[in-house]
């Protein structure tokens, strides 16, 4: 009992990382913070895009923009989701457990699900290296090949308007 109540706590303090949530959130995610809201994400019926969320560097400079930028296309998936990892672990474990049970864990990273069974997987070596743009280029083909949903998923004017969280997890206070 005292196993799962330490490694279910927040690693990183939850008002550091708000901004890295709330750029998702602009670009029209939904959060799962607990295993049910990921089972009920996942279960909806069409395309359902997941991403792992993460306090990394890769996710600030390539991964939370990337997917922001390919959200802008004319075709998008049904559903957006994230889940944050080191955050929300328990959400995070059963999307990586039961829903992506055949890849290896991995933060930052998107998934995409059809009608609930994965599609598609973006680890994280897909996106180090990487920029936004090749990103975005990746996941607009994913798209145009799984989805139907017309996009954008928000006005270009508030894509302009979503501020980048900048920051890498080494200088983000831990949570108390």
């Amino acid at each position: 009992m005292f196993q799962k109540i330490v490694t279910s706590m927040p690693m990183y303090d939850e008002e550091a990382v708000q901004p890295m949530r709330d750029e998702l959130i602009a670009y029209g995610f939904n959060e799962a913070r607990t295993p049910e809201e990921v089972d009920q994400a996942v279960a909806q019926k069409g395309t359902v895009l997941v991403v792992v969320n993460s306090v990394c560097g890769c996710a600030a400079g390539s991964a939370r923009p990337g997917v922001g930028a390919a959200l802008q296309n004319k075709v998008i998936p049904d559903h957006m989701v994230t889940v944050f990892a080191r955050q929300d672990r328990d959400a995070v474990e059963q999307m990586r457990q039961v829903h992506l049970k055949d890849h290896p864990p991995s933060s930052p990273s998107m998934a995409l699900f059809k009608d609930g069974k994965p599609v598609y997987m973006m680890h994280r070596s897909m996106i180090e290296g990487r920029g936004p743009q090749q990103i975005a280029n990746e996941l607009a083909r994913v798209f145009g090949e799984h989805c139907s949903n017309q996009g954008p998923s928000i006005s270009p004017d508030d894509f302009a308007q979503v501020s980048h969280a900048v920051a890498c997890g080494s200088t983000i206070p831990r949570a108390r």
